[in-house]
């Protein structure tokens, strides 16, 4: 008897432990569809081609919007170290205790070139909204916007 309630606690630490050891995930939308897994330089390389056609990228939260949590960004790979994503207000809410975890998002690429001017209001906007200095002087090339529109996110630990 002895023996068979040593083998039933051993049985439920090893579940406990295991179970404990899963990591957490939170979805957003319909979640992300791992089957369509692109690295963000193989979008970015080919830009045209994933603003119609579904995609899943990936990366480390890295920011998300204070305000409404419309937006994160991610860092990805080397050639391009962060990508947007971007909701519009209140359709997702993402939260600032996502950074640190890594994200998949499913969805379509959307491209944006901006003229010197835009540039400046666009860095200068994203400077107020993360509450950081920024001095419109330093930026003297126009830049391509990259976001991605997700229809799901998924969050992982």
């Amino acid at each position: 008897m002895k023996l068979f309630a040593s083998k039933n606690s051993l049985l439920l630490l090893v579940l406990l432990a295991s179970w404990q050891g899963q990591a957490k995930e939170t979805t957003f939308g319909t979640g992300a569809d791992m089957d369509k897994v692109v690295k963000v330089s193989t979008l970015l390389a080919s830009p045209e081609k994933y603003q119609t056609e579904p995609s899943t990228i990936s990366g480390v939260v890295v920011k998300v919007c204070k305000k409404r949590g419309c937006w994160m960004d991610l860092a990805t790979d080397k050639d391009y170290p962060t990508l947007t994503i971007k909701v519009p207000d209140g359709k997702m809410v993402f939260p600032v205790s996502a950074i640190g975890k890594t994200a998949y998002a499913t969805g379509t690429l959307s491209e944006k070139k901006l003229d010197l001017e835009q540039t400046k209001q666009y860095l200068a906007h994203r400077a107020e909204e993360n509450q950081t200095p920024f001095d419109p002087a330093s930026v003297s090339e126009a830049i391509t916007l990259y976001h991605f529109s997700p229809l799901g996110v998924t969050l992982s630990d």
